[in-house]
């Protein structure tokens, strides 16, 4: 972080100083004690099970310049504010507008910002990818780590800010109206995409429309004189580009003839891999610019995720061959998201558990599908999707039905929460042990490694509270899991 005095923090955050005001934070903002390191800033958050404050003590212990709490600490050095939470967002925005500023002395990042019920975290870390040359190294851009995107994720990410930050990449995640809009207040965008309107959440929200209102807040977020970047095949994110304000710039892209970015020729490999014809249009000339790409990301529905990508770094002046080929050399970088792994034993897992909704789901197991293809037994091992609402039951048997519609060989729902998954399956012609209902996680690898056999591919996935991050571990050989905000 750009160092800041105590008393700059009590300024930015409207708290009260119990500290010398002279103090200097000259390392990371934390919330967790077991992260402290001599010059950090410790933010006391209250939770549900712990209370920050409780582990200011050991955070100064262990070198922490200064701590921001909702009440004074004895002996500690202090910034006392109302609620800590907000207090860190105000610090968040203070830090991003001095840097944009030049008062730091360093470069001017330019913020990128990316919502939609989807392709949220793939997007952001192909677009970090690649910007990385174009930044100049790693150490001049900035990108979310795995999905850290809601109102305490995103803030602890702009305060990673340093004078030699060229690019700072933010996921933007929601789950009521009015979320992006906050979040955009903290980091205004230079360029803010809107990938694509889902049900993820819809029982936060309560209908579609109110997800799409609230994802095309980030439009209305970007700075004056930026860029908006609208999926075109969904009808509900290009209708946001009416809310662009008059000196915002617009483009587009998708598959359908009208995007400005858009891919044509799309193939897949029997691993589940696309290939594509990158076309670009270009202002007032009738010629287009073209250029192959071939992703290494598994799953069809990449190609959307990194059309995006590409349009935000054209966009930002990175030639069209270079764009392509960073995108055909760009990699998964975040656990559990269609992380492919091949077993010394024959068994290929696709462990796409961190997350869920409908749309994903679908995608997940048309995947499966393909990479499994004629001779391979597929696997779709499924948890609960969470916070559908009232549509839960019926988006789940939607789920179950899909799995025999696409002739998944056996099917394993975990949890009664993901019961209508089976269900579903049942309904739709599923008969003797295609499709298997267990109760838990540890029933579910009991079975897994009793039954799983030399060729065959699984899928393992669900929404993150549903637990199944640790089966993916389990089945794919990792040792931990990586456990992140929503």
């Amino acid at each position: 972080m750009i160092e800041l005095t105590a008393a700059q923090v009590a300024a930015a955050t409207g708290g009260r100083l119990h500290a010398d005001p002279d103090v200097t934070v000259t390392g990371a903002v934390i919330i967790d004690s077991r992260d402290a390191a001599p010059g950090v800033l410790f933010v006391a958050l209250p939770g549900d099970r712990v209370d920050g404050h409780d582990y200011a003590p050991a955070a100064v212990a262990a070198g922490a310049a200064l701590v921001l709490a909702s009440r004074e600490l004895d002996g500690l050095p202090t910034v006392v504010v109302d609620d800590p939470q907000a207090a860190l967002g105000e610090l968040a925005r203070y830090v991003l507008a001095r840097a944009r500023s030049g008062a730091h002395g360093g470069v001017v990042p330019q913020v990128v910002a990316v919502t939609g019920s989807v392709g949220k975290t793939t997007t952001k870390d192909l677009l970090g990818q690649l910007l990385t040359p174009e930044a100049g190294g790693e150490d001049a851009i900035i990108f979310t780590k795995g999905s850290f995107n809601n109102e305490i994720g995103l803030p602890l990410t702009v305060l990673r800010v340093t004078a030699a930050t060229r690019y700072l990449v933010l996921e933007m995640g929601a789950d009521r109206l009015g979320n992006i809009a906050y979040l955009t207040g903290i980091a205004p965008p230079d360029l803010g995409v809107v990938l694509a309107v889902g049900v993820a959440h819809i029982g936060h929200f309560g209908s579609v429309e109110i997800i799409a209102k609230t994802k095309s807040e980030m439009v209305s977020g970007v700075v004056d004189g930026g860029s908006v970047v609208l999926n075109a095949d969904d009808q509900r994110v290009v209708a946001m580009a009416s809310l662009a304000g008059p000196g915002t710039t617009v483009q587009t892209f998708g598959t359908i003839p009208s995007a400005d970015v858009r891919a044509e020729d799309i193939t897949i490999d029997a691993m589940g891999r696309a290939s594509f014809t990158l076309r670009v249009a270009r202002a007032g000339e009738a010629d287009e610019q073209r250029a192959d790409v071939a992703l290494q990301l598994v799953g069809a529905h990449h190609v959307s995720n990194a059309l995006a990508a590409a349009t935000v770094v054209l966009r930002l002046g990175v030639p069209l061959p270079d764009v392509a080929k960073r995108l055909s050399e760009a990699t998964a970088l975040s656990p559990h998201r269609m992380a492919v792994t091949e077993r010394p034993d024959g068994v290929t897992v696709i462990d796409d558990a961190y997350n869920a909704n409908p749309d994903s789901m679908k995608a997940a197991l048309r995947t499966l599908a393909v990479v499994s293809g004629r001779t391979r037994r597929s696997v779709a091992v499924l948890g609960e999707m969470l916070e559908l609402g009232d549509s839960a039951r019926a988006a789940h048997d939607e789920i179950g039905r899909l799995v025999v519609r696409l002739n998944i060989k056996q099917l394993v729902v975990i949890g009664q929460g993901a019961y209508h998954i089976h269900e579903g399956a049942m309904q739709e012609g599923s008969w003797g042990s295609e499709s298997i209902f267990v109760p838990d996680i540890a029933a579910a690898r009991e079975l897994l490694d009793e039954s799983l056999e030399a060729g065959d591919v699984v899928l393992v996935k669900s929404s993150l509270g549903a637990g199944l991050t640790a089966l993916g571990d389990h089945l794919s050989g990792a040792k931990t899991t990586e456990d992140n905000h929503k």
